[in-house]
C-alpha cells in the first residue's frame, strides 16, 4: 500500500533554469515517506511513480537526508523521469526533504 496524499494547494516551484522565476506547479500525488530510511524512500517513490500518467508530477516528502542524493540518482537512471526540484525545509523543527518528479513518458 502506497501512502499518498492529494495536495490541498499548488506547490510553489522555483526553476533556476528560467532565472529563479517562481511558478505554480501542481503535484498530482504526494508521497509521504517521513520517518523511513534508505532504501524505502526510493522503493516507494518508484512504486508511486509507476502509477503516474504522462506529464503528472509526484511530490515526495522525506526526513532521510540521504533521500536528496538517492532520489536524484534514481531519477538519473530511470527513463521517463525528470527531477524538477529538490528542497530542504523544516516542519516542527525537523528537517524535511521535498522532491518533485515528473513522468515524461
Amino acid at each position: 500500500m502506497i501512502d499518498t496524499l492529494k495536495p490541498e494547494s499548488p506547490v510553489l516551484y522555483v526553476n533556476p533554469n528560467i532565472g529563479g522565476q517562481q511558478m505554480s506547479m501542481e503535484s498530482t500525488e504526494t508521497l509521504d515517506v517521513k520517518g523511513q530510511n534508505c532504501p524505502m524512500p526510493v522503493v516507494k517513490t518508484k512504486g508511486a511513480f509507476e502509477e503516474l500518467g504522462d506529464g503528472e508530477t509526484l511530490e515526495v516528502v522525506a526526513t532521510d537526508a540521504g533521500s536528496m542524493s538517492d532520489i536524484k540518482g534514481w531519477v538519473e537512471s530511470t527513463d521517463g523521469a525528470e527531477l524538477l526540484d529538490q528542497e530542504e525545509t523544516t516542519e516542527n523543527g525537523d528537517a524535511v526533504y521535498k522532491h518533485y518528479v515528473r513522468k515524461t513518458a
